[in-house]
């Protein structure tokens, strides 16, 4: 696969970009409110699914438009170096999610890395439907989201903390890449819309940026 911008798994990583750091919070059902909100039970969530919008002023029937229903897997997370990488098997991708280092100092054969923050070039959100992660081995992991718009900036984006206990489930139309585990690899638990639609923002390309997160637990001394 050639290189280019958007490429999923070999993005040009672009020098001399500013970078945006999110702040970091606790996830708690008050705090994510309009976000989504945390799960204690990964069979009793049950996934939004968007119904399809109208294309005019005649509105889709009721009984329709909302019927793709979901897909579930094992979202795959795996550490290499200052390299994070993703394979999502409920929908069969894989990605770089991110690096924790500044992106063209990245490398995945650093040896021991520095994993304090993430940066990110990139995010998106699903318009068909919410989505729910899980840990299977109560993994600590953190995600930066944005509220719905397609306005957009890095600056609007907030760092949730989640200590592994519970899932994390996002609402249809919030901002987010995947989650940033703390462990050298994690696997979670995926529910989400089937129809994957997929509506992306490049920090980097729309705003000569890198949005930079917090690897770390808001309750701990630094």
């Amino acid at each position: 696969m050639s290189q280019n911008a958007y490429d999923k798994l070999n993005p040009i990583r672009q020098p001399d970009l500013r970078v945006i750091d999110a702040p970091l919070v606790a996830a708690s059902d008050s705090n994510l409110k309009g976000y989504g909100y945390v799960v204690d039970n990964y069979e009793d969530c049950e996934i939004e699914i968007t119904r399809w919008p109208a294309q005019g002023w005649r509105s889709v029937d009721e009984d329709t438009g909302d019927e793709g229903g979901t897909t579930e897997g094992t979202f795959h997370f795996n550490w290499q170096g200052d390299m994070l990488y993703g394979f999502n098997d409920a929908v069969n991708d894989r990605y770089l999610l991110g690096w924790s280092e500044y992106p063209t100092d990245a490398s995945e054969n650093t040896a021991p890395p520095d994993r304090t923050h993430v940066y990110l070039r990139h995010a998106n959100y699903h318009p068909d439907g919410g989505q729910l992660f899980f840990p299977k081995a109560k993994t600590p992991f953190v995600t930066p989201l944005c509220l719905p718009g397609d306005d957009v900036t890095p600056e609007m984006f907030v760092n949730f903390y989640c200590d592994g206990t519970q899932g994390l489930y996002i609402h249809a139309g919030v901002w987010h890449e995947a989650i940033f585990p703390m462990d050298e690899q994690a696997s979670f638990l995926d529910k989400q819309g089937k129809v994957h639609a997929r509506v992306s923002c490049n920090f980097d390309s729309e705003f000569g940026a890198y949005l930079r997160a917090p690897l770390a637990n808001p309750n701990e001394n630094s």
